[in-house]
């Protein structure tokens, strides 16, 4: 069982969690994410309903293609939401979705306490430090280059290999900037092709070699919808299927859309393995 100390509170992965996705931006690739105004609690509030164990919060697009925005404008976006989402569920595990340090500094200053960096800390040489001081968990995912050129980089001479360099490298990094828990995310659809998306599914409990929580975020990703010729409003189905896969072969938590049927497959995988 691993634990987590999100800055005071301790989270216990005794069985797999659910992360709750939330995007604060006009132009993320799922328009159900998207999200303004006091829409955010009507839609907090049903994944908190629905079982929801935290809720990621993110201020800009980070699908194939897209371009940056600046920390300032990234912040004008979270920090209201954040207060509104404490103010209305002062027990919520809110994790911020960023790779700038200022925006994860402030965000975790306003109540959230997890920091989600898509970057591994390679967006901003200053996340890592910034992470140790704040003394949240941080999800560490791999990527190759940015979100703008990242499917241009979707070249390995040896998938595995590679992600898992990378973590063990990045695990060290983030245990000299004194980050205590770190979770993993090998980064399904960044600077990866679907193949390489099912090849590390298929492969996915070798990165329990590392003793840290693995995070998926697969959720009506394009390898579901281009791979059923279906688009990403109609992939929560193949989103389970990839889900229930994705606990088989080790994952501890799962980042997702639809909280409620992210947790049924959970209540039936926990059920299953229970079952002498």
């Amino acid at each position: 069982m691993f634990t987590l100390n999100c800055r005071g509170r301790l989270l216990a992965i005794d069985k797999p969690l659910v992360m709750g996705i939330i995007n604060v931006t006009p132009d993320s690739f799922y328009e159900g994410s998207r999200t303004e105004g006091d829409d955010i609690l009507n839609k907090v509030g049903k994944m908190i309903a629905e079982g929801a164990d935290i809720v990621d919060l993110g201020g800009q697009s980070t699908r194939p293609g897209s371009n940056s925005i600046s920390p300032d404008e990234e912040l004008g976006r979270v920090i209201p939401a954040i207060e509104k989402i404490k103010n209305a569920f002062p027990e919520a595990y809110i994790s911020i979705d960023t790779y700038y340090s200022k925006v994860a500094e402030e965000a975790v200053n306003a109540g959230a306490s997890i920091v989600n960096d898509i970057s591994g800390g390679s967006l901003d040489k200053e996340m890592l430090t910034t992470v140790g001081k704040l003394n949240t968990p941080y999800i560490c995912m791999h990527i190759k280059g940015t979100p703008e050129t990242m499917q241009q980089q979707a070249n390995y001479d040896d998938l595995l290999k590679e992600i898992l360099d990378y973590f063990i490298d990045k695990i060290h990094r983030c245990k000299d900037a004194g980050i205590k828990d770190v979770i993993i995310d090998p980064g399904f659809g960044f600077a990866k092709t679907a193949e390489h998306n099912f090849r590390i599914l298929k492969h996915l409990s070798i990165f329990k070699i590392l003793d840290k929580p693995i995070l998926t975020g697969l959720s009506r990703k394009a390898t579901v919808y281009k791979t059923l010729g279906i688009t990403a409003e109609e992939a929560l189905n193949g989103t389970t299927v990839l889900n229930n896969i994705a606990l088989m072969n080790g994952a501890n938590i799962l980042r997702v859309h639809d909280v409620k049927e992210a947790k049924e497959i959970i209540k039936l995988f926990t059920k299953y393995h229970s079952t002498s």
